[in-house]
């Protein structure tokens, strides 16, 4: 390939001496002059490769309320009535996640979760009396403990369901839980129960501090055996929106009541999806979804998550505690990406699941309704196929926090019986194989790379004879002490995706001299990920979870864009990001109290989307340039102290001609004044300016302002082929320039 057809990134540093010195300060007592700053754009000079579609891509797990109580719209805890063990936070030697035993401790952590959901400070101790009784985690009596015996007792197909006996009318089982009722007001009720001696219940809402309820529904045609009963529910429009309400069952007489499942959505769900949800991911154009984990993924068993919903079992959640009603599976997954719009990633279990299992998996995906597991499908309503094309075999299986883990070599011996096993049910799929971080797991991608080539002898295709993919978690972070100053931290993340770059490099190179024709790199999980720990020093700390930079803040908004901008320079060789991750886990979306908002990473991620597939273009950057301090613990161990330039940048020409430029400021000394001058190119007058932008780097949404920080757009002139940008540090900024030769319409 030419130089000329080549990106080129040149990184120049230039000597602003004031600027240094308030890198250096961290602070000034003069308001800050805007620095200067130029980047160059040489439209003429183009890449051969196009932005990937899939570098703004997501990853969803089976973690807290990613996806129940969070992607799902169903909005009860613990539906199925399981026992719900609360993790120790130690794994057996098996990496097998250990359960909490003792009955204070459970106490205490059910007490922070119900007063963590809101419930009512009066309800609480009473949720934990009905545990210690017998009834199901997260539910409490509706009525007095001497007239309502609660035991446990058995599902028809197998695991627990709640026994709940009662003395009068109106007693059974209740639950405090928020509703969306900023959105809609009806909702819906489906029962999976038998009574020996009951004909009907009630199902009711209840508002705060009122006497009675404000919506009920009966449910006739209870018997002696299981039957499945629904009805719905509309709640005044004069009622609160942010206040709890008690969802009830109870009995319209005396007797008993055994109840195996109870789920409760908005009535406005998106087959079974939270619509908020899926909304801002559709307009998000989430190009792709990792699922189903994550460490969950390791022992995920794939069966147990498709067929009637009464007939799937309830599982301990082996990587995270708490339990797994697998409500949510692989047909369940499949909708959501189709309402979102995204394509689906699977992610098998290479750790306690089989070669023949995952090979079973990409049947039932992929396989015509006249195979085995196709066959399955269809009985399930689904007939043609979902034809899944990305699968990655195993997730972190080099972490001794995994379900099975293994050792490099063990690995390589999995890999190759899964490629074997899955390329036979499909020869047509693309392979992900699990590599260690490169920041430190050199030696496993070393065993990886160098012993997964030669043909497979029963393997259909060439495809399938040697390593083509391999995947990274950058999880970086660690703990950091709490007498660093926040502003260190922040100035390391934005410091580590430039070493990333160059570590990336190098295993592309390592790839290369191992006979890999084309390697590609697929990042599978990304997040800033570092807490709070070790010793403080003396005095008050410095670092807090205020001030801590996290998922959640400005500062991944900033960390993720830096991380694009390099997968372009590596391009292709980096073809895709699954971020971290879409619901309460990582950065992107939180639901609180059944609200939806965005962290600003979800406003950065959605914005570059614009993005994929247009031709990079080169560009050159002068800037002030900064130093990381190296209090991350990931970052020392593996960089001398980097420096970097304060404005990052990558530029593309769109399919309509457009000029589109993705720019960040990651210092912290003041505004920088950046000059951009476009060679090649002819605009048009005036430029579109979407700006995210934040007074410090920590800064986020909440709940009681879930739009602290939000896209700006607004316009620039442009003259004589040349733009200035005024920009705050913590800023991203996505500049669109229309082509004067292209002219819009």
């Amino acid at each position: 390939m030419k130089r000329s057809a080549k990106v080129r990134i040149t990184l120049l540093a230039c000597a602003f001496s004031l600027a240094i010195a308030m890198v250096e300060s961290g602070r000034t007592d003069e308001p800050a002059q805007a620095a200067q700053a130029v980047l160059r754009v040489r439209a003429a000079e183009r890449s051969p490769h196009p932005i990937p579609r899939h570098i703004t891509g997501k990853f969803a797990e089976h973690l807290g309320s990613n996806i129940l109580n969070g992607m799902d719209a169903q909005i009860l805890r613990n539906p199925t009535f399981a026992d719900f063990p609360f993790s120790s936070g130690q794994t057996t030697p098996d990496g097998i996640v250990t359960f909490q035993f003792d009955r204070e401790r459970i106490g205490q952590q059910l007490r922070q979760g119900a007063s963590r959901l809101g419930w009512p400070e009066g309800e609480i101790g009473s949720l934990v009396e009905a545990r210690d009784d017998g009834l199901a985690c997260w539910w409490l009596r509706a009525g007095p403990r001497g007239s309502v015996q609660v035991s446990p007792d058995t599902a028809p197909f197998g695991g627990r369901a709640q026994r709940i006996e009662v003395r009068s009318p109106g007693e059974g089982i209740a639950q405090w839980t928020y509703l969306p009722l900023h959105r809609v007001r009806r909702f819906q009720c489906e029962l999976f129960a038998r009574s020996p001696d009951m004909k009907s219940l009630t199902i009711s809402l209840t508002p705060p501090d009122a006497k009675g309820p404000c919506a009920t529904t009966h449910l006739a045609g209870l018997s002696s055996k299981w039957q499945e009963l629904s009805g719905a529910l509309e709640v005044p429009a004069d009622l609160p929106a942010d206040k709890p309400y008690r969802f009830a069952i109870t009995a319209d007489g005396p007797g008993q009541l055994v109840i195996a499942r109870c789920l409760f959505r908005p009535a406005d769900h998106v087959g079974g999806a939270d619509p908020d949800v899926v909304r801002l991911l559709k307009d998000s154009r989430l190009p792709i979804l990792r699922w189903p984990g994550g460490n969950f993924a390791s022992g995920y068993h794939w069966e147990d998550g498709i067929g009637p919903p009464e007939r799937r079992p309830t599982r301990p959640n082996y990587a995270w505690g708490g339990v797994e009603p697998n409500l949510f599976g692989t047909d369940e997954f499949i909708a959501f990406c189709r309402a979102v719009g995204c394509e689906p990633m699977i992610c098998l279990n290479a750790g306690d699941g089989t070669p023949e299992e995952a090979a079973r998996w990409v049947q039932y995906c992929n396989g015509p309704a006249d195979t085995p597991m196709g066959a399955r499908r269809a009985a399930n309503g689904h007939p043609e196929p979902y034809n899944v094309r990305h699968w990655e075999i195993g997730n972190e299986l080099w972490g001794r926090w995994q379900v099975h883990w293994t050792t490099a070599a063990g690995y390589v011996d999995r890999y190759r019986q899964f490629v074997q096993a899955v390329q036979t049910a499909d020869p047509t799929i693309k392979i992900y194989a699990c590599g260690a971080p490169v920041m430190w797991g050199k030696a496993w991608n070393d065993t990886l790379i160098t012993r997964t080539g030669g043909r497979l002898a029963t393997c259909p295709t060439d495809a399938a004879s040697i390593l083509k993919t391999t995947t990274d978690h950058p999880l970086v972070g660690g703990s950091v002490s709490p007498a660093t100053d926040p502003m260190d931290v922040y100035r390391d993340f934005m410091a580590v995706p430039g070493v990333l770059e160059k570590k990336w490099a190098a295993l592309r190179d390592d790839m290369q001299k191992a006979g890999i024709q084309e390697p590609r790199l697929a990042v599978t999980e990304l997040q800033m990920f570092a807490r709070i720990g070790g010793p403080g020093g003396d005095g008050p700390p410095r670092l807090t979870r205020e001030n801590l930079v996290s998922p959640a803040t400005q500062a991944e908004a900033l960390y993720d864009v830096l991380i694009y901008h390099a997968a372009i320079r590596l391009a292709p060789f980096v073809e895709m990001v699954t971020h971290s991750a879409t619901v309460n886990h990582g950065g992107g979306l939180r639901k609180e109290r059944e609200r939806v908002y965005a962290n600003p990473c979800h406003w950065a991620q959605s914005a570059f989307a614009a993005l994929a597939g247009a031709t990079p273009v080169a560009v050159e950057v002068r800037s002030p340039t900064e130093r990381a301090p190296r209090v991350i613990g990931d970052l020392k161990n593996v960089a001398p102290q980097p420096e970097y330039q304060a404005i990052d940048a990558v530029a593309a020409l769109d399919a309509g001609g457009n000029l589109l430029i993705s720019i960040v400021h990651r210092g912290t000394s003041g505004p920088i004044d950046l000059a951009v001058e476009l060679d090649g190119f002819k605009p048009a007058a005036a430029a579109e300016v979407r700006s995210l932008s934040t007074d410090v780097p920590w800064a986020a949404n909440s709940l009681e302002k879930p739009e602290a920080i939000k896209p700006a757009d607004s316009q620039i002139g442009v003259q004589a082929g040349k733009l200035t940008l005024t920009i705050k540090p913590y800023t991203v900024l996505r500049v669109t320039i229309p082509s004067a030769l292209h002219p819009a319409g």
